[in-house]
């Protein structure tokens, strides 16, 4: 992937065999992790995509390391994709080999990684815009689509966030987030083998698993923080850690000021998509304020524009559509050139779909998705994200989730789902919610209802699936 991680690799001592990886309990040096993945390697056929059951095993790392080290572009399968998505993930990517358990349906040749009667492969020498990765997306407008991630755009996501968060070979970096996404594998993973530092997953992101890790670094969705904000010991005992991340959905303030109390520090809030890597980010070294994610990070150039293509003023309350440009961009949808083009401006900014507002000094702070998270009520544009941060600050709020419903007289109507103990889930508290927003906000963001619900759906990465409420 990387000129870093090729000379960490090749330079790696096989008599050195302290752990530089450990998954689920599983460590591995850098020397036989460098070994394996080789002889994995020549038992690929040919240089097609190589997909990957992308489990939170040792294998799984295994094989992406394969991928990465041979030239061959991995694909990353969510374990419990259903046989449909798998079929369509495979046909999609044009994939000519399959890694991890048998699935029904899939006939691709599968190579036994076990096999040691093989010499090593030799290490590819990738350009930088050759493509390493072919991420899928979660398909929320229709089938998946196939995101390409170079080399280049990889290595320059991660340098980015080296600078932005001081991370050098001397961390220790902890996880327990899914191997088949942004966030867990390419952060989590091939960034301590691109940097150096050290990597534990925890298998599962339990709290008592983060913290028995002791590590220097951890990575957490808000769902993770919030069971660790909630476990007053494992909390306390990541205060020896130099940084705790939140990312991949909006972190709720009171546990932002929870983990401040706990852990010592505030966390780090950051903002990436798929298509973008991490583009903005609170840095180790400045200002960590709840809600906001940030400055951009790795050349990354950012701006906000209204429905008609005009500049938002930096004012910290007008709300535009963020967009995008820089290094760490992908390269484009496979095989769907013209949802590539709908993505871009005419001048080269990948349209991200999210709502933002930007300070005078730069800090960002995400609204939420343009589909549903910008509500026009009234003639006002609300961002649900305030909603729920207001009603979150309620001891009978445990989660939210806010979305606008067709309205025939507003437009849309502020409804928020709510979910809370049985015993205040009455109507009473529901018109406290209502007047508390009215108060704490203004009198046209209040929700006009409340619906109490048991959970709320969500992905594997913890985010708040709202098409599924508002369908």
């Amino acid at each position: 992937m990387t000129t870093k991680l090729l000379a960490a690799l090749r330079a790696a001592d096989p008599s050195d065999t302290s752990p530089a990886l450990t998954v689920d309990g599983r460590p591995t040096s850098l020397a036989a992790l460098r070994d394996d993945a080789l002889r994995l390697g020549s038992r690929l056929p040919g240089s097609g995509p190589l997909a990957v059951l992308a489990e939170p095993t040792l294998e799984t790392v295994l094989a992406v390391t394969a991928g990465i080290l041979t030239g061959v572009p991995v694909v990353p399968v969510p374990p419990d994709a259903g046989a449909a998505e798998v079929r369509h993930i495979l046909d999609d990517s044009g994939a000519t080999t399959w890694f991890g358990p048998g699935r029904d349906g899939v006939e691709l040749p599968t190579p036994d990684h076990a096999a040691t009667d093989v010499p090593p492969r030799e290490p590819a020498r990738s350009r930088p815009s050759d493509i390493a990765m072919i991420l899928y997306t979660s398909g929320t407008t229709g089938a998946p689509k196939g995101v390409l991630l170079s080399h280049g755009s990889i290595v320059a996501g991660l340098e980015g966030l080296a600078d932005a968060w001081d991370w050098t070979a001397d961390d220790t970096v902890v996880h327990g987030l899914p191997l088949f996404h942004t966030h867990g594998l390419i952060l989590g993973v091939l960034g301590g083998l691109h940097l150096g530092s050290r990597v534990v997953h925890t298998g599962r992101p339990t709290p008592e698993g983060y913290a028995a890790a002791r590590g220097t670094m951890y990575f957490g969705v808000p769902t993770v923080w919030s069971r660790i904000a909630a476990d007053e010991e494992s909390a306390r005992a990541l205060s020896s850690a130099r940084l705790i991340v939140s990312g991949s959905a909006p972190l709720p303030v009171p546990v932002f000021e929870r983990l401040r109390e706990l852990v010592g520090q505030p966390p780090v809030e950051r903002y990436g998509m798929t298509e973008t890597m991490i583009t903005l980010s609170t840095r180790a070294d400045g200002e960590r304020r709840p809600g906001w994610v940030g400055l951009p990070v790795g050349g990354t150039q950012t701006r906000l524009r209204t429905d008609d293509g005009q500049d938002v003023p930096r004012d910290g309350e007008t709300i535009g559509r963020l967009e995008v440009r820089g290094p760490l961009l992908f390269d484009g949808y496979l095989g769907l050139p013209e949802a590539t083009a709908e993505s871009l401006t005419d001048d080269g900014w990948f349209i991200t779909g999210d709502m933002a507002v930007v300070g005078p000094d730069g800090f960002h702070r995400i609204v939420g998705r343009e589909s549903v998270d910008l509500i026009k009520s009234g003639g006002y544009r609300i961002g649900a994200g305030e909603i729920e941060t207001s009603l979150l600050a309620r001891q009978e709020v445990k989660e939210v989730a806010v979305v606008g419903l067709p309205d025939p007289d507003l437009g849309q109507r502020i409804v928020a789902y709510v979910v809370a103990d049985p015993a205040d889930a009455t109507d009473d508290v529901a018109e406290q919610l209502i007047e508390h927003v009215a108060r704490d906000l203004s009198r046209h963001k209040r929700p006009r209802e409340i619906r109490f619900v048991s959970d709320l759906p969500r992905n594997a990465m913890g985010k708040v699936q709202k098409k599924q409420l508002t369908s």
